[in-house]
């Protein structure tokens, strides 16, 4: 039987209005972490198809959640379809994230269900298309809605929008076309001249659009009369994480090109690799060693040396430095593209590596690629032995200015023209009570805790023309993320003539269980984010190597730092010392007739005008109590804090987690924002957690709310700890 043109009209405004749909889902991939969204348009053309199909509802809605069904068991469950476990599997998640909505809880959601509301809101989306476009023939309204979308996102967003917009504009034209023809061809009946003419006003609208968007393409466009609102939106980035080029909003994760630093970033919580080891570590991947005044560049790429995962023939530290032995695993996700090692300081060795895989270790920088057949490949897992470095404080302070090897000097003191005086000066200021090149450091790295800096991904600078990257960050903005705090010290540090490079990798993640088995030890498991993507600094030190320097507002140096004491002592080495507590009148205090008669006349003077003195002491013993308790009471915040954070680390239950908390507030009350009387602990956290750009608060809010109100007793320490302290050192700073 020959088909009807209406219902060969209506296919077509069917195919058009779903092609619409795809408009809003093809920037699923860039500015979310939706994985196979695929699967995700083919659900929505199977909707699309049972409408047009005009299925009844009572069967539609069963195909539809059977399809629904079909594609969330074969993203995330395991069991077979429909089988006793299957279900049990669905009833969990179902009543965990119910759990987590009433709570309020958002950010505990599961993939799984995340996963569940984007189809039925496809299900819905895909029925609403259907009302507005078929039935009341209202299609103006979507597509104008379609144009907006585009237009915003490809404005706010790493999306170009670009081709979408005159994609848009020609399903539009066709669907309005279809749907005037439509309309007109109902309303004269079907017969042949009718269906005739229809198909003959098919020709000129195709004509008409062709002329349109070829004229819209090729045709010279007038510049932009408004200004950009969004002004670091300039350039294209240079990839997915740090290093793209101009002011441009980047998604946060690790990258490779870092020679244009600054801009803004898109938090990105992506899983990149779990890590089970016995205590968090910072990944490193490498290191680069010069400052272009923009960003940074390796120079130092050659040579590149094949290496033996059984004996890694790299060391950031020389043989003398203390080491402790431990083991670990990575295991990756299909997100990690960076096809290098993630390695932990003091790596020995790798394990469990794929036969195939050799090792390309490149000397100076530490990068280590993972490379098959001569091409480079990422690892999906291995394990890892490090002997993890201590540094003893005594002989880092016990190292002066200088004295470096000429080879170190030439590649980690350079500095291009662009460091300004004033930087320069700065780094003199800071240093300037200080003499060796450990309290040096550590001056220029506690400068960065106060002095009006800010931790911040957004609104972040990028310098133009000839303005230096760090005299921008350190002078005008004082505003940024890792790369400002972390490249502002080396520069600080090389103007000081102590060599220092930068360094890249990832911070240890998320604690996420404290009971993961791994060779027959218990150990922690950690969780990695592309947001755990981060830079930090390692200077060197004669005869002890490279030290793990952290200067970012917020992150704490992992690396472990310990004092030697001499506990040896002797009577010879007694003798030493004494004559230097003893005053010079040595031989007169030896002798005690003379002892004696200086304890009478001390006696003597004290029945005299002694009394006066007597007052006088008692007065300044009385105005010295006075002081310390202003300044005990000015600085009770802070000695407060010390106290605090010191009871819950050695006992770490849940009373001393609740006073701490308590203490928390009182800080953020009257150093951040006041809380309302009416304002509930949950709302609060997320207000502090806006000013400070993050979910620390809200996070350790909900640890809280466990414990008083559900009596949990289980307590992440370490990981509330952590927590706690950054939130008290941005309350504080």
């Amino acid at each position: 039987m020959k088909e009807k043109p209406s219902s060969l009209l209506l296919l077509f405004v069917y195919a058009g209005s779903f092609l619409l749909l795809l408009e809003w889902l093809w920037p699923l991939e860039i500015l979310t972490n939706t994985e196979r969204s695929g699967v995700f348009y083919l659900y929505a053309a199977f909707c699309f198809f049972l409408a047009f199909m005009q299925v009844y509802w009572y069967i539609s809605i069963p195909l539809k959640l059977l399809g629904l069904l079909f594609i969330l068991d074969g993203l995330f469950i395991g069991e077979q379809i429909f089988s006793e476990s299957w279900w049990f599997v669905l009833y969990d998640q179902l009543s965990f994230n119910i759990e987590m909505i009433r709570t309020q809880e958002w950010w505990e959601l599961t993939a799984f269900f995340r996963s569940l509301l984007f189809l039925v809101l496809l299900w819905l989306v895909s029925y609403l298309l259907h009302f507005w476009i078929v039935i009341a023939k209202k299609a103006l309204f979507f597509i104008v809605l379609t144009f907006v979308y585009i237009s915003v996102i490809d404005t706010f967003t790493p999306y170009d929008g670009e081709a979408s917009i005159i994609r848009t504009f020609v399903i539009a034209a066709v669907v309005l076309g279809l749907l005037h023809l439509e309309r007109e061809f109902g309303e004269q009946g079907e017969g042949k001249a009718s269906r005739k003419r229809a198909a003959w006003s098919v020709l000129p609208l195709i004509g008409v659009i062709l002329i349109a968007a070829t004229g819209a393409t090729v045709l010279p466009k007038f510049a932009p009369q408004w200004p950009d609102p969004v002004p670091y939106l300039q350039s294209a980035t240079g990839g997915i994480g740090p290093g793209g080029s101009g002011n441009t909003i980047q998604k946060v994760g690790y990258g490779e090109n870092d020679s244009r630093l600054g801009g803004s970033f898109v938090q990105d919580d992506t899983l990149v690799f779990q890590a089970i080891v016995r205590d968090r570590q910072y990944w490193r991947i490498e290191s680069k060693n010069q400052y272009t005044g923009k960003g940074w560049e390796d120079t130092l790429e050659q040579p590149v040396t094949s290496t033996d995962p059984a004996a890694i023939d790299y060391s950031t530290v020389e043989e003398g430095v203390e080491t402790e032995t431990f083991r670990g695993f990575l295991n990756f996700t299909e997100e990690a593209d960076f096809q290098k090692l993630v390695y932990p300081y003091g790596t020995t060795s790798i394990g469990n590596l794929d036969s195939a895989i050799d090792i390309a270790l490149h000397p100076q920088t530490g990068e280590m690629e993972t490379r098959a057949d001569g091409d480079s490949v990422q690892p999906q897992r291995y394990s890892l032995n490090y002997d993890a470095p201590s540094f003893e404080l005594n002989t880092l302070r016990e190292t002066p200015v200088g004295g470096d090897p000429a080879s170190i000097q030439e590649k980690y003191l350079q500095l291009p023209s662009s460091v300004t005086d004033r930087t320069r000066e700065l780094a003199a200021d800071i240093t300037a009570e200080h003499d060796d090149r450990y309290d040096k450091a550590k001056a220029i790295e506690s400068y960065f805790s106060g002095s009006g800096f800010q931790y911040s991904t957004t609104d972040v600078e990028v310098p133009e023309g000839d303005e230096d990257y760090v005299d921008q960050f350190l002078f005008e903005t004082q505003k940024g993320y890792c790369d400002n705090f972390s490249t502002s010290m080396i520069v600080m540090l090389r103007a000081e003539e102590i060599p220092a490079r930068w360094v890249k990798g990832f911070t240890g993640g998320e604690i996420k269980d404290t009971d993961a088995e791994l060779f027959d030890e218990t150990m922690n498991s950690y969780d990695v984010t592309s947001a755990n993507a981060h830079s930090w600094v390692e200077v060197h030190f004669p005869e002890v190597g490279w030290v793990p320097f952290e200067p970012t507002q917020g992150f704490s140096n992992n690396a472990d730092f310990y004092t030697e004491l001499d506990t040896d002592s002797s009577d010879d080495g007694e003798t030493e010392e004494s004559p230097e507590v003893e005053t010079p009148d040595e031989q007169e205090q030896g002798n005690p007739q003379q002892m004696e008669d200086q304890e009478e006349e001390a006696a003597a003077a004290g029945t005299g005008d002694g009394g006066d003195a007597g007052r006088i002491i008692g007065w300044s013993l009385l105005g010295l109590l006075l002081l310390l308790g202003v300044v005990l009471y000015v600085t009770r915040l802070r000695w407060l804090a010390w106290y605090y954070r010191k009871r819950f680390e050695n006992k770490g239950d849940a009373a001393s987690f609740q006073a701490s908390y308590h203490h928390l507030l009182r800080v953020l009350n009257k150093k951040v924002q006041k809380r309302r009387g009416d304002e509930t602990l949950r709302a609060y956290a997320k207000n502090i957690d806006q000013r400070f750009e993050s979910r620390d608060m809200q996070r350790l809010t909900n640890q809280y709310e466990r414990l008083v109100y559900r009596k949990e007793d289980h307590l992440q320490t370490k990981d509330v700890s952590e927590l706690w302290e950054n939130l008290i050192k941005k309350a504080l700073s």
